[in-house]
């Protein structure tokens, strides 16, 4: 009788030990699978994922950044290149960072802008506070004043150089839209742990950017990073639209 109850037993365990392996493979099945992009190296699966709010059909794409990022703006003229390529079904949206006090008023003047229908002027704010930072040597608040009156009027006297007018551009900083915009960014800075910039998240579960890349070949880290990286959102974006309900 010893024997058959701890027959039973094994074969419970048996079984059981098989329904796991089997929930093992089903999970493993949900992910990518290549030779190239490892999980846990190129990039993070996030658990659980998050739902995003592109239209059905389509895949976003999400970048953590922020202006004065010098990380960021080396990112960005591969994005640039890569938008003008990437599948109609992909979804691309910015989302600035804000740690601090500098990560605000970036962000700010990024949502302002956006505001008033002038995202054409995002690209030349990057440049902009870039190009004066290394005339600065490499001080970050070109761009940004010691109070935020001071602040304003920096930001504020770059869009009157653009075509705006400060009145337009002073009631779109302070607007309610603006305000909405800034409380939803921090939110998602919470929801994905940003830590870093740039970071890249594909269609709320997976996390990548070139921070996740080492070395590689004759380029430089940053080069082979920023290069990799749009590699690996086209792999990861085609496999979720492929995959719309896995993981």
């Amino acid at each position: 009788m010893r024997v058959v109850r701890n027959s039973g037993v094994l074969a419970v365990s048996v079984a059981l030990l098989a329904c796991l392996i089997g929930g093992a493979r089903a999970a493993g099945a949900n992910l990518p699978v290549s030779s190239r992009w490892k999980a846990g190296i190129n990039y993070k699966v996030l658990s659980p994922a998050q739902p995003t709010n592109a239209p059905p059909g389509k895949v976003q794409v999400m970048e953590f950044f922020y202006l004065a990022c010098p990380f960021c703006h080396a990112l960005e003229p591969h994005i640039v290149a890569w938008r003008k390529t990437k599948p109609a079904y992909v979804q691309f949206v910015q989302v600035p960072v804000m740690w601090a006090p500098l990560q605000v008023s970036d962000a700010r003047l990024f949502y302002t802008l956006l505001a008033l229908g002038r995202d054409d002027l995002v690209p030349t704010a990057f440049n902009t506070i870039h190009r004066l930072e290394l005339a600065a040597g490499g001080n970050e608040n070109v761009m940004i004043g010691r109070t935020k009156a001071k602040t304003l009027a920096l930001q504020e006297a770059f869009a009157e150089r653009h075509g705006i007018s400060g009145s337009a551009f002073v009631n779109a900083y302070d607007s309610f839209d603006v305000h909405v915009e800034l409380d939803r960014a921090r939110q998602l800075q919470t929801v994905y742990q940003i830590t870093a910039t740039p970071t890249i998240i594909v269609d709320g579960r997976f996390k990548t950017g070139p921070s996740f890349f080492a070395y590689h070949g004759n380029e430089s880290r940053l080069a082979s990073g920023d290069r990799r990286t749009i590699q690996l959102i086209n792999f990861l974006t085609r496999w979720a639209h492929d995959h719309p309900h896995a993981g």
